[in-house]
């Protein structure tokens, strides 16, 4: 390739080389991502169209500078010639003054040599008129021949003066051509000068049209340059979030897969648990029916216990009533307190048995609080088991639901067992009530027996067997307040236990609340975690579909290299076959320069036709001003005259329309004039009847001035009335000649005027441009007409020319571009291929048979040495 001119700064190529190492290093990552194969290609064409442009861009740079040189060039070439001009111009004034001096001069000597012959002429005279008197008179005397050597003297100055001056005349001829052709030169030379400054001018409007074309295109591809700079930017952003989405999704399948197997173990730990637990389940159901049922025998034994205590009090009430009676029957408390004694110690026996069956309910209700705390601890332990399947179980609900309601009846046993203790403490209560009620009776039968002994010890005999009997009972009273001691012991040690357990049942009530809030939240966690577990799963869905469609892809690329390699085998076969064809391309190449070379003489010819179309054109373009002036002139002029001819219209018609009035008048006339001779002897008669009337009225107006008669008053008979009636026919008749002829003599004046109006409109139109000139100005227009087509033909055909012109051009460096490019690869395959042959001959010589490997790492060509890595870049 030939050498390229930098067109741009070392900092643009620097971050142009930089760019373009970042584009390989993406395009080497891009190369192992099957998936982004696509967008690879597209990347690469993007890169390849950023080439271009910038390649463009050089070239436009370089192209721009140019011109700009040219520009300056031609700048400096025309102000070079404006100083020509001007010094030309300078120089033609300086040469004129010259050229008016010298034909000052010329005139002066004129004026000079037109004395000289006067005075030539005149000596001339002289000498001839001596010479005769010279012939005539030999003898001459000694003045007249002083005079005669003076006049030859003078003679012989005026010759050589005259000679001096035609010298002069000469030279100043000389002079006056060469000044002339001189100026002619400068003339000549200034209208070249003028030329070169009109071409030069014109070849400025052209580089500078072309330089703002080129600036035009620069800024239209330093656009695209900056889309495409964009559109990268948007690439490779998008390259970096896709590689960035990918290694996330990779990363994220290989969490949900390392979720799938610890969700795998899970569910497989969970349902061995979920086996163990339901194992526990089923043993503490079992418990707990065994609890159930113990409290149900002893929910019976209490209440049968109540109603042995029932029993027991309605006796107390008996020994009451009997007490009572006691006191109504004194007599009969004595026989009966033995009886009394015996009932009494029944009845301590029977509280002795109601207490010891107390201590055996207290046992047995500790016993119960003994297995409400292990049940309390079963619950903890299953809550805290609860807890953990809550966190590891996800498909075991049912069994937690089993749970809560083995949890709800515990809770269930448990109130039933919070009713039975508070309806133990209120057994209690009334068993206290009974006890303090005794020991009133207690105090209240010592009272009776302090009385009984103070009565008593009035019977002396009956009251010694008595004391020892008292004695005895005091012994008894002593056990017994002893024993009521070890009872309020015990009372008070059962109250400390009702605080305890009224401690922890509230402990507990505050943990039943914590648990079901805990219940709660794990409630709202479970199902946070199904809907959790749906998204993931949904998401699982989706990767997996992915995959399988990666798999597709992966399964079509596999697929694509296998054809590939097929395409490899076809392209080394395609590779002889293009060696074969590489000949034939030489050849064609020689054909082309051939025929490029026939193409550059007919550019030529075009180009040399084009200047002469174009001096043409501009001829045409004169020529074609000039008729558009003289049409506007003659449009103008017919317009006056078409204006003007309207209106001798308008006027012919109203002549014609008086001419036909004035013809009817004619016509009346002519009728009336058939009479005119009739008329004119009537005239006659009626003249001479006048003249007799006049005479007549003279005559009278005489005798009227001298009358004759003395009564002027008499009266006048008619003479001749028929006469008189004839004259008054002929005053009618007169008057209405008069009229008439005054008619006649105005219509006369009108028919003068009319005739002149016909004869001055005669004239004007035949002045005026007839239906000639419009079929003239007609043809003119045609002809007008076909011109600027013909003109508007060849401008488009010049056009076309020039587009030709310039396609050719751009072929033909195009071509010539290939050319090298492709003689430049022939070489270079034709030197690998010598350098191959010389080290197989130098390697047959030694005698070692090389295969030679084939290159990995170079340029793979195919047909006539095109690259295969990177597509072929033709500049145009």
């Amino acid at each position: 390739q030939g050498k390229k001119t930098r067109s741009t700064p070392e900092a643009d190529e620097n971050s142009f080389e930089s760019l373009e190492k970042e584009f390989q290093e993406v395009l080497d990552e891009l190369v192992g991502d099957k998936s982004l194969d696509k967008f690879r290609v597209e990347y690469e064409k993007l890169t390849n169209a950023l080439k271009k442009s910038h390649e463009s861009e050089k070239r436009l740079m370089t192209k721009c500078r140019e011109l700009n040189a040219e520009i300056v060039s031609n700048s400096v070439k025309v102000a070079t010639a404006l100083k020509l001009s001007q010094e030309d111009q300078t120089t033609i004034t300086s040469l004129k003054k010259e050229i008016e001096k010298a034909w000052k001069m010329v005139d002066a000597a004129h004026d000079k040599e037109l004395r000289a012959k006067e005075t030539i002429q005149t000596l001339k005279h002289e000498i001839s008129n001596l010479t005769k008197l010279v012939e005539q008179g030999a003898g001459l005397s000694v003045g007249q021949e002083h005079g005669v050597n003076d006049l030859l003297k003078i003679k012989e100055e005026l010759t050589k003066e005259r000679d001096e001056l035609l010298t002069e005349v000469v030279t100043l001829r000389k002079n006056l051509t060469k000044a002339t052709s001189s100026q002619q030169e400068m003339e000549v030379q200034k209208e070249k000068a003028m030329e070169t400054i009109s071409q030069l001018q014109q070849d400025i409007q052209v580089r500078q049209n072309e330089c703002s074309r080129e600036t035009r295109r620069k800024e239209k591809l330093e656009k695209e340059v900056k889309q495409l700079h964009t559109d990268l930017d948007t690439k490779q952003s998008d390259i970096k979030v896709l590689n960035l989405q990918s290694q996330r999704s990779k990363e994220e399948q290989q969490r949900m897969e390392q979720q799938l197997r610890e969700q795998k173990i899970l569910n497989e730990r969970a349902t061995k648990e979920l086996e163990q637990l339901q194992v526990r389940n089923t043993k503490l159901q079992q418990e707990n029916e065994q609890n159930a049922l113990s409290l149900e025998q002893l929910s019976l034994d209490t209440q049968q216990r109540a109603s042995d205590l029932k029993m027991k009090e309605e006796e107390v009430n008996q020994m009451r009533q009997e007490i009572a009676k006691l006191t109504k029957m004194r007599e009969a408390t004595q026989r009966k307190f033995r009886q009394t004694e015996d009932q009494k110690l029944e009845v301590e026996q029977q509280r002795d048995m109601l207490k010891n069956q107390i201590t055996g309910l207290e046992r047995e209700m500790e016993s119960s609080k003994k297995q409400m705390e292990i049940d309390k601890k079963g619950i903890d332990e299953l809550v805290r088991e609860r807890d953990i399947l809550n966190k590891n179980m996800i498909k075991a609900a049912n069994a937690t639901e089993k749970q809560l309601n083995v949890v709800k009846l515990h809770e269930q046993s448990k109130k039933n067992l919070d009713q039975e203790i508070m309806n133990y403490r209120d057994e209690a209560q009334k068993q206290r009530k009974i006890i303090y009620q005794l020991e009133k009776e207690r105090d209240r039968y010592i009272n009776e027996a302090s009385d009984l002994t103070h009565k008593v010890l009035q019977h002396m005999e009956d009251i010694k067997m008595r004391e020892m009997q008292i004695f005895e009972y005091k012994k008894k009273i002593a056990e017994a307040e002893t024993k009521l001691k070890q009872q309020q012991n015990l009372y008070e040690a059962v109250r400390s236990d009702r605080n305890l357990y009224s401690k922890n049942l509230i402990e507990a009530q505050d943990e039943i609340t914590e648990m079901k809030r805990k219940l709660k939240i794990m409630n709202h966690q479970i199902d946070q975690l199904r809907e959790e577990i749906n998204s993931k799963e949904s998401a699982l869905v989706k990767e997996h579909l992915e995959f399988q469609r990666v798999e597709k892809e992966k399964e079509a690329l596999k697929a694509e290299l296998q054809k590939m390699k097929q395409q490899a085998q076809e392209t080394k076969q395609f590779i002889d076959n293009q060696e074969a064809e590489e000949r034939k391309l030489l050849k064609i190449i020689s054909d082309a320069d051939a025929e490029r070379l026939r193409q550059k003489k007919e550019l030529d010819q075009v180009i040399s036709e084009r200047d002469i179309l174009g001096t043409q054109l501009v001829r045409r373009n004169d020529e074609l001003a000039l008729l558009y002036e003289k049409i506007k002139i003659q449009q103008s002029m017919l317009n006056k005259g078409e204006i003007q001819y309207n209106q001798r219209v308008e006027d012919i018609r109203l002549l014609k329309m008086e001419i036909k009035k004035l013809r009817r008048e004619k016509g009346i006339l002519a009728k009336t004039v058939a009479n005119v001779e009739d008329l004119r002897r009537e005239v006659y008669h009626m003249q001479k009847e006048l003249l007799k009337e006049r005479t007549r009225c003279r005559a009278l107006e005489e005798e009227l001035e001298n009358p004759m008669n003395v009564h002027r008053w008499r009266r006048l008979e008619a003479s001749d009335p028929s006469t008189y009636e004839l004259i008054q026919k002929i005053h009618s008749l007169q008057r209405r000649l008069i009229t008439k002829s005054e008619e006649v003599v105005e219509k006369e004046l009108l028919l003068q005027e009319k005739e002149k109006l016909y004869v001055e409109l005669k004239h004007i139109l035949s002045r005026q441009p007839g239906p000639e000139a419009a079929e003239q100005l007609q043809i003119y227009q045609q002809t007008l007409r076909q011109k600027t087509k013909q003109l508007k033909a060849l401008s488009s055909e010049l056009n076309m020319y020039e587009s030709q012109t310039q396609e050719y051009k751009y072929e033909i460096e195009r071509l010539a571009h290939e050319l090298q490019n492709i003689k430049k690869k022939y070489l270079n395959q034709k030197r690998k291929e010598q350098q191959c042959r010389e080290k197989e001959r130098s390697l047959a010589q030694v005698g070692q048979s090389v295969i030679l490997p084939q290159r990995s790492d170079g340029p793979c060509f195919t047909g006539g040495g095109f690259s295969l890595k990177q597509p072929g870049k033709i500049t145009t």
